[in-house]
């Protein structure tokens, strides 16, 4: 079984592309069960933000399979994926994971949102019965990498999110927000931020919409804003200054026209729209109207590069945090190999033991001297213990296997005697005691 992360982010495809390949919320167990009933994958989870869609994966199969899942379930074209796709593998896949999460691979870096995301992510795959053992387990292991990263290093102390940015890009536009209204689409964790960030730069008003009256006045409470419905836009757009959109829609909220109306209502006054959902909740002609300035997420690149510079040797340090965790998963892979082989020696040494105690208890039962039984069942499970290792060790000196000679020192934790004195005991003679313990008596 391979663990696979397979996914297309900022850096590998435009928004067009990103967004066609997007998983509403409502859709992504379903879109998980396929995934295992269709395109053979034994466990997985998907993450979609507005700035990657990855599947994690273990499968017995290749990239192959989940590219060909991908383009049937969404509406990318084959080859569009085929140039945008990246596909990590085993460890390099669990390394890849860790920079997610640690926000080491967002298009703001450190950007603290991301972990919630993916542990979002894993929650929907625990609930969608698609998470197995093996992801559960490399799942908790990212995690922990992810918090030593965010307690252990700088990354995350300076503002730099999204959010930040957008508010940032707006104060480029309307210098004072202190007399500005903005107009905010969406109700949750980014658009919460977006409100913040507003709301400390003492923007005038805040204006809440969403598809649930409930949910947009409890955000617009925190700030003494006011809630509307999606449906209220086109009536309200007039009245933002400042138009920032981030929700779950898989069709655009706003079009050119209600846009142009709200124009004629302002008689022209400038609108900073910027759309930071995938896919688009602003359509792209909106951009074309003379007294828009309309952006998306890919905008951002600009504002967040200035704010990167503060966390990139915070970036190395948690890079070595991370090289780390990939060791201590490795580490856990290899000890799970000797799982079998540790169940078999066990068992083994049960059985001898078994038979030598039933053996002691007959002898017992005759009238033998305890003392006497307890010391020959000692001396007849020792032998028979240390029979097959004994022989095995006198082949491996004989034909120069120094390695095994080597290894079973570590594994029986030996201090070998100082060899300028005569042993006491040869590994010849151990070897013809212990066999003929083995013999039948």
């Amino acid at each position: 079984m391979t663990l696979l992360a397979f996914g297309i982010n900022h850096t590998t495809a435009p928004l067009a592309l990103r967004e066609r390949v997007a998983f509403a919320p409502e859709n992504l167990h379903a879109a998980m069960q396929e995934a295992c009933a269709h395109a053979g994958l034994a466990e997985v989870a998907i993450l979609s933000t507005c700035n990657r869609t990855e599947i994690y994966a273990n499968s017995e199969n290749d990239a192959a399979t989940i590219q060909a899942w991908l383009v049937s379930h969404t509406a990318i074209e084959a080859d569009d994926l085929a140039k945008s796709y990246y596909c990590y593998q085993d460890q390099e896949a669990v390394r890849h994971m860790m920079k997610v999460a640690g926000g080491l691979d967002s298009l703001v870096l450190g950007e603290p949102q991301i972990l919630g995301q993916m542990k979002s992510a894993f929650a929907s795959a625990k609930e969608a019965g698609t998470l197995g053992a093996e992801l559960h387990a490399t799942f908790q292991q990212v995690f922990n990498i992810a918090k030593r990263v965010r307690t252990e290093t700088a990354i995350g102390e300076n503002p730099v999110s999204v959010a930040y940015a957008a508010v940032s890009l707006a104060q480029q536009i309307f210098s004072n927000l202190k007399q500005d209204t903005a107009l905010l689409i969406g109700a949750g964790e980014t658009i919460e931020l977006v409100a913040r960030h507003l709301a400390e730069q003492g923007i005038k008003h805040i204006i809440v919409a969403n598809r649930t009256l409930d949910r947009a006045q409890r955000l617009a409470a925190e700030f003494n804003g006011e809630a509307i419905l999606l449906a209220d836009i086109p009536e309200q757009l007039h009245r933002a200054d400042i138009v920032i959109s981030s929700t779950a829609s898989q069709l655009p909220l706003l079009g050119k026209g209600a846009v142009e109306s709200a124009l004629k209502k302002r008689k022209h006054k400038p609108m900073f729209m910027l759309d930071i959902a995938v896919p688009r909740d602003i359509e792209e002609q909106v951009g074309e109207l003379d007294d828009v300035y309309l952006y998306t997420v890919d905008d951002l690149h600009a504002v967040i590069d200035e704010n990167k510079k503060s966390r990139v040797a915070a970036a190395d340090q948690a890079e070595e945090i991370i090289n780390e965790g990939v060791e201590q998963f490795l580490r856990h892979q290899r000890a799970l190999n000797a799982v079998a082989t540790v169940k078999a020696y066990r068992q083994k040494a049960e059985q001898m033991r078994d038979a030598e105690l039933q053996k002691a208890l007959r002898t017992l039962q005759s009238g033998a001297n305890p003392e006497q039984v307890l010391q020959q069942l000692a001396r007849n499970l020792t032998n028979k213990l240390i029979h097959s290792p004994t022989a095995v060790l006198k082949e491996a000196s004989a034909g120069s296997r120094h390695h095994v000679l080597q290894v079973a020192q570590e594994l029986f934790d030996l201090t070998l005697p100082d060899l300028s004195s005569p042993p006491k005991e040869s590994v010849n003679s151990v070897a013809d005691h212990s066999s003929a313990a083995s013999e039948p008596q």
